[in-house]
């Protein structure tokens, strides 16, 4: 079938969209770039570089599309305390632009990527049935981009289904960003001989979710009908760690010998987030097949091919006070 794919030239969608290719299906999808890399986009699939806020351009590429999987976010849940006219923008703006003009199409089903931020301070492991109380504007448009999609589907008939990815690592992880993804931003800088700086006393925990595991998942949502009108969290449960865990891991593989640097908490960051996937057990059949050390290995291998790099400062901070961590206004990484 004709697919699209949002967010296609980054991470988890430029992944999503060689599996699909690989499947038989045609694939069409969109990126602005602020986050993805055109080289990630596979050669067949067909490109638009394009924001998800624009509606008519959104009505014009979904044509005879029958499933939607929307990938596309400005994911910075730590950035959004201090960016969230850009963050919720871009996410509640996005979402809905692109739910609207799907659904006017006459889509068939989408599939969300939700985030393990719509949870917030709940007790962990966290359960889908767990009231959502996200702790920062990035969590709260998750959810509101959630709601959203329900009462649009629950009007016009369209199917959907809602996955909760977390800390998704692997290979083509944006890893030049200094506001998200603190695996790949461990192995840049260590490859670079250039000591991890560590929020905090690093005993914040979380489980770490390999693409591969990922996408079994999201295939599923979108040709099964398991997980019709569900909300599902995707990735293991297991080996649930420590960021100072994290860091002697990837200290390892990079072969690096100095010692973190550690800064003051950033505001609003849960201590400790990690989901169950009972449900996707039950639901996907998910097992785990990457453990954290293999995927965390195909980040290093995939830094070292293409070459560590200097860190991009590419946002604007909105709001700039004595609790804007000074890692970002001083440039530290």
């Amino acid at each position: 079938m004709k697919v699209f794919v949002s967010g296609v030239a980054g991470f988890l969608g430029s992944h999503l969209a060689e599996r699909l290719l690989a499947m038989g299906h045609e694939v069409v999808g969109c990126d602005t770039l602020l986050g993805g890399e055109l080289w990630h986009v596979p050669p067949d699939a067909q490109f638009h570089q394009l924001d998800c806020r624009d509606h008519h351009a959104m009505r014009r590429i979904t044509e005879g599309c029958e499933l939607v999987f929307h990938c596309a976010a400005t994911a910075y849940e730590g950035l959004s305390v201090f960016s969230p006219a850009l963050v919720m923008d871009n996410i509640v703006s996005g979402s809905v632009s692109l739910f609207s003009a799907a659904i006017a199409n006459g889509v068939r089903r989408i599939v969300f990527c939700s985030s393990m931020a719509r949870y917030g301070a709940n007790e962990v492991p966290f359960r889908e049935g767990c009231t959502p109380r996200p702790q920062d504007p990035y969590g709260i448009a998750k959810l509101c981009a959630e709601d959203a999609l329900r009462n649009l589907c629950a009007v016009h008939g369209v199917e959907w289904a809602i996955a909760v990815p977390h800390n998704i690592i692997g290979p083509r992880q944006k890893f030049d960003d200094p506001y998200r993804n603190v695996a790949s931003i461990m192995a840049n800088l260590m490859l670079q001989g250039r000591p991890p700086i560590i929020y905090g006393d690093g005993e914040q925990k979380r489980c770490f979710s390999h693409v591969e595991d990922c996408l079994a998942c999201l295939l599923e949502m979108g040709f099964g009908d398991a997980a019709l009108g569900e909300v599902v969290n995707i990735g293991p449960d297991e080996e649930f760690v420590t960021i100072n865990h994290l860091a002697r891991v990837m200290a390892k593989l990079t072969n690096f010998t100095g010692e973190p640097i550690h800064v003051p908490d950033r505001p609003q960051e849960v201590k400790l987030a990690t989901c169950s996937a009972d449900k996707a057990r039950r639901l996907l059949g998910y097992r785990t097949r990457m453990g954290l050390e293999e995927g965390l290995a195909t980040i290093t291998d995939h830094i070292r091919k293409v070459g560590p790099r200097r860190f991009r400062y590419h946002l604007d901070i909105e709001i700039r006070n004595a609790r804007t961590p000074r890692t970002w206004l001083e440039r530290m990484f």
